[in-house]
């Protein structure tokens, strides 16, 4: 059973080192703009009171952004999880959008998204060629071997 909830002061830690390790630091660029992940609201996937997921968003007006999201437990429905819960929250903030950032070299989460809903909103050709003058670990060679250049927008669209 995996249980979601708002991360607490106490686990900044845990959410920082999961950054650090995951993300190799919690700065993060969509849509050229940065955010410290570790500062921003998160929600804690937990199965048998061990952490096996994060997820990091922030409001934009109407909008609600997935910032990051980690599954510790692939294929366990962790990250699934989490997404169902950030959406309750973005339906009690009366949100007409969730929408997240992902580079063009990740098949498998483009994949993942869509099984889910959300649907292809915007490709920023070029963007982490410019993210990398501010955060140079971003890779240049991603998955499957593929040149890390673009940013690929998934958005669920939460109004019928």
């Amino acid at each position: 059973m995996i249980a979601v909830a708002s991360a607490t002061a106490a686990e900044k830690d845990w959410i920082r080192k999961l950054l650090d390790e995951r993300w190799d630091g919690p700065e993060i660029v969509s849509r050229g703009q940065w955010a410290d992940a570790s500062e921003l609201p998160a929600l804690i996937a937990t199965s048998d009171g061990e952490p096996v997921g994060l997820l990091t968003y922030r409001l934009h007006w109407s909008d609600l952004e997935v910032v990051t999201l980690d599954s510790l437990r692939e294929g366990q429905g962790v990250a699934t999880a989490l997404l169902d819960a950030v959406r309750e929250i973005a339906g009690e903030e009366g949100c007409k959008h969730i929408w997240l950032a992902t580079t063009n070299d990740n098949l498998q989460a483009m994949g993942f998204y869509q099984r889910r809903g959300y649907r292809f909103a915007e490709v920023r050709q070029g963007a982490l060629t410019k993210a990398r003058e501010k955060k140079s670990s971003i890779p240049k060679i991603g998955q499957n071997k593929i040149p890390v250049r673009d940013e690929i927008e998934l958005r669920l669209d939460l109004e019928k």
